[in-house]
């Protein structure tokens, strides 16, 4: 990347379904946190390929260093309720339970994820049950709800859904007290 190449102008154009330059954008996130500012402005950008490869590539970048994500909590939080594009929707299910939320936080964001649940998207659909189960390690008041909300799911949802419930039911059965 040429040092005067904005994050944008590196997520802008091209094929529209593909997702361009985003891993680019990752690494460079990766390696340099600061410019994590940069990539999270685009998450509201007019231009929805944009969006899409700008939550793709934080999406990436913060997998192994979550607290990038901190100093945008507030942001990302607001951005969730307003959040229409599944291709954000469904990273930000990824996202959201990455960061250090409090109860009232928790809550509101687990009662998005569940809302999320009746998306057209079956691909929404999936990572809004990956957001829930992730959100019961922050908040274990929530695991017997998600329990019973991906035992339906997992009966009656989508290929994917059935096969994504089965894993995370797996997983929290086996951390159930």
């Amino acid at each position: 990347m040429k040092m005067t190449e904005s994050i944008r102008s590196m997520l802008s154009g091209g094929e529209r379904r593909s997702i361009g330059r985003a891993d680019e954008v990752a690494e460079l996130v990766r390696r340099a946190p600061r410019r994590a500012g940069a990539l999270i402005e685009c998450l509201w950008d007019s231009d929805g390929t944009v969006v899409a490869r700008a939550a793709n590539a934080l999406e990436k970048a913060t997998r192994e260093n979550p607290s990038m994500l901190a100093p945008f909590k507030t942001e990302l939080l607001g951005l969730m309720v307003e959040a229409e594009r599944k291709e954000l929707r469904w990273q930000l299910a990824l996202m959201i339970p990455r960061l250090t939320l409090n109860a009232a936080e928790c809550e509101r964001a687990a009662q998005i994820l569940e809302s999320w649940l009746d998306d057209s998207s079956s691909i929404v659909k999936t990572f809004a049950m990956q957001g829930l189960a992730d959100l019961t390690r922050q908040r274990p008041s929530l695991q017997h709800k998600v329990l019973d909300t991906l035992r339906t799911l997992s009966r009656s949802g989508t290929a994917a859904m059935r096969a994504r419930g089965r894993i995370l039911l797996k997983e929290l059965e086996r951390k159930a007290p």
